[in-house]
């Protein structure tokens, strides 16, 4: 059964597949909070989060005749945001790596001994640190993530399950390193 909501989102879905922008407005207006709590709990920084949505909904309305079903938009919108999040952690991770290199003869950086659990989420692997973020700063339920990330619910569930684990072993480690450090 359709909602009045879901049904005015396919209607405007369909309009603006068929060139109506204000329908496509329409769209990402209904989306922007949301769009922007999903960015800035992957980005962290508000100009990263402009960039993410701004390329996000630039690639959505390029894309658009290619959404094959209405009822999907938002897991699409939603699955587009997250790769360009993704992009510019990317980005920004070789730009660390690089002003991080060590000298010839240089011991690497050490992992700082303050670690919390929003560092130790970033330090997951990406689509292990993406399906912790939905799932625990998002609210998302398993399908709905699923859907999102193109995987089954059962891979997301063990993805989270790894991620839980990983998460604890790194949090003990540092908390053990504190209290004989």
């Amino acid at each position: 059964m359709y909602t009045d909501i879901e049904i005015d989102i396919e209607t405007d879905v369909r309009l603006a597949k068929e060139g109506n922008k204000e329908a496509f407005i329409r769209l990402i207006k209904k989306h922007e909070v949301q769009m922007y709590n999903m960015a800035r709990s992957i980005v962290r920084r508000d100009e990263d989060c402009a960039d993410a949505m701004q390329e996000a909904v630039y690639k959505a309305y390029r894309a658009l005749p290619s959404l094959n079903h209405h009822a999907y938009f938002k897991t699409w919108l939603f699955r587009i945001l997250i790769n360009e999040c993704n992009m510019i952690l990317r980005k920004q991770a070789r730009v660390i790596m690089l002003a991080e290199l060590p000298e010839i003869g240089e011991a690497p950086p050490e992992i700082s001994d303050r670690l919390d659990l929003r560092q130790a989420i970033y330090r997951l692997e990406e689509v292990s640190r993406n399906i912790v973020i939905l799932f625990y700063f998002q609210d998302l339920p398993m399908h709905q993530i699923a859907e999102m990330m193109d995987m089954s619910v059962s891979a997301v569930k063990t993805r989270l399950h790894r991620a839980r684990h990983t998460l604890a072993d790194w949090l003990d480690d540092s908390v053990e390193r504190k209290m004989n450090g």
